[in-house]
């Protein structure tokens, strides 16, 4: 049976269009069925027959054809051979609607799964005609078949319509037009080429890998170590046709930090020797003996209601005791707080710097100055016989060369003495030792700066421009 939708032929004008059915009426554009006997149309609307019935329908024979032949019957399709015929006439609609008129990406992806493989492809350019896959590109490597974990689920590279992924391409990237058809381009040629494109390293006539432009990681060495070649003897010649201004300023820079260096070097020489005098004046003094005489002791029998306020605890105390009490206050609070690093102290020639006792609760190591550390050291016990043996000065500042021989234990002038000499020398000790640190660490960076500035990726990466041409020095007159 003929049947579906007829268009309307067009006429000239005068002309009238031609008539069917037994209405005797033109094409409508409407369902129309053909009889296999007399070869008339009809409407489906004026014999009561739908699209749906008719594709049931192997033979229709109109009623005059049947009652001039009463054997003419109707015959029907089987169930099998209608649903392959449906499935066909759907198939011819789709690729009608394909050719006359822009799919409809939304309502295709909508369908999902219901959209056919043949309605992805247009079934006339090159890769909807290749029957096997590549088995080299990365969506084939991915598929089961090819040992791979089939993740992506694409199907081969090149078996994917160029015709789609140009009207792909046209709908979502419409200023990209180019680049689709270098893309389209390169394809054809690595068709050509046996399915892969050629390896871009120099002499080198093999394919190249998937998603790469060279056959092996060598030829992309080559061709990079060529580019050098080519590149860095001209950018040599011109970094030394001119002087740098930043290579002067960091020679200067350079310069300065080596005298602030050799300073810090003698500045830390010079406390070291004042750390080995001290040693040598505590020694001395604890030579001296104790004076029993009422000169050495006149005024520390001499009674006051005077009393001084601890700055660390508020309690009132006697001006005899209060510098004694107050170390002690220090010590116990001090005590209460911790300085550590998780790394002990690596000082080539320092002795005595740091405390570095090792806490295994916290896993640090105590940064504290040794001789002031209350948490870790304890003052040993004073001997009756022990002289303070602090050197006397005249004017502050002026040394008369003789020692304080009180009784360390009564000698309230003089407490701790040689604690608080100890760790002023220890202390200026750490200060340039911290200097000379950071000056160490502003030379390596000076250098390293000084270095990648004529390095092979900066002379490749960055070029100088000389706009004069009469001159080669690009410095200001202030840095020449």
């Amino acid at each position: 049976a003929l049947h579906g939708l007829s268009l309307t032929p067009l006429t000239m004008e005068g002309e009238k269009a031609p008539v069917y059915c037994i209405c005797r009426k033109p094409d409508i554009n409407c369902f129309m069925i053909g009889c296999d006997n007399c070869n008339e149309w009809f409407h489906g609307n004026c014999i009561n027959l739908t699209e749906k019935m008719a594709k049931a329908i192997r033979q229709w024979y109109c009623l005059r054809c049947q009652d001039d032949n009463p054997s003419l019957e109707i015959k029907y399709r089987p169930k099998k051979s209608r649903e392959k015929e449906a499935e066909s006439q759907r198939e011819s609609e789709r690729n009608f609607e394909r050719q006359n008129s822009t799919p409809d990406y939304k309502s295709e992806k909508r369908c999902g799964s219901n959209v056919k493989r043949s309605a992805r492809m247009c079934g006339e350019c090159e890769p909807c005609l290749r029957t096997e896959d590549c088995a080299t590109c990365d969506f084939c490597k991915d598929m089961k078949k090819f040992g791979g974990p089939n993740k992506i689920r694409q199907k081969c590279r090149f078996r994917q319509c160029d015709v789609r992924a140009r009207k792909e391409s046209r709908r979502h990237k419409p200023k990209q037009k180019h680049k689709d058809k270098l893309r389209h381009n390169n394809k054809g040629d690595a068709r050509d080429g046996g399915g892969q494109r050629q390896c871009l390293g120099p002499s080198c006539v093999e394919a190249a890998r998937a998603n790469s432009k060279y056959c092996s990681e060598e030829c992309g060495i080559k061709l990079a170590a060529n580019r050098i070649f080519e590149i860095l003897p001209q950018r040599i010649q011109q970094w030394q046709q001119s002087p740098c201004v930043a290579e002067e300023q960091g020679k200067k820079q350079l310069e300065r930090i080596r005298r602030d260096q050799q300073n810090a070097r003698i500045r830390l020489t010079d406390m070291e020797k004042r750390f080995h005098e001290l040693e040598g004046i505590i020694a001395k003094a604890k030579q001296q003996v104790v004076q029993q005489d009422e000169e050495a002791n006149e005024g520390d029998n001499e009674e006051t209601d005077l009393l001084i306020f601890c700055v660390s605890c508020s309690h009132p105390i006697n001006p005899k005791v209060a510098l004694r009490h107050m170390e002690r206050c220090y010590a116990k609070y001090e005590s209460q707080t911790s300085f550590g690093s998780m790394y002990p102290t690596k000082i080539e020639g320092a002795t005595r710097l740091f405390c570095d006792l090792y806490n295994p609760q916290s896993k640090t190591y105590c940064k504290r100055l040794q001789v002031l550390c209350p948490e870790h050291s304890r003052d040993p016990k004073v001997p009756r016989d022990e002289v303070c043996g602090c050197p006397l000065v005249r004017n502050v500042f002026e040394v008369t060369g003789e020692h304080c021989r009180v009784s360390k234990r009564k000698c309230n002038k003089h407490y701790n003495w040689e604690k608080l000499r100890r760790a002023e020398v220890d202390l200026e000790r750490v200060r340039v030792w911290y200097k000379l640190d950071e000056l160490f660490e502003q030379e390596r960076n000076m250098r390293t700066a000084m270095t990648n500035r004529a390095g092979l990726l900066a002379l490749m990466l960055h070029q100088t421009i000389q706009h004069d041409p009469l001159t080669t020095d690009l410095r200001c007159n202030k840095d020449r």
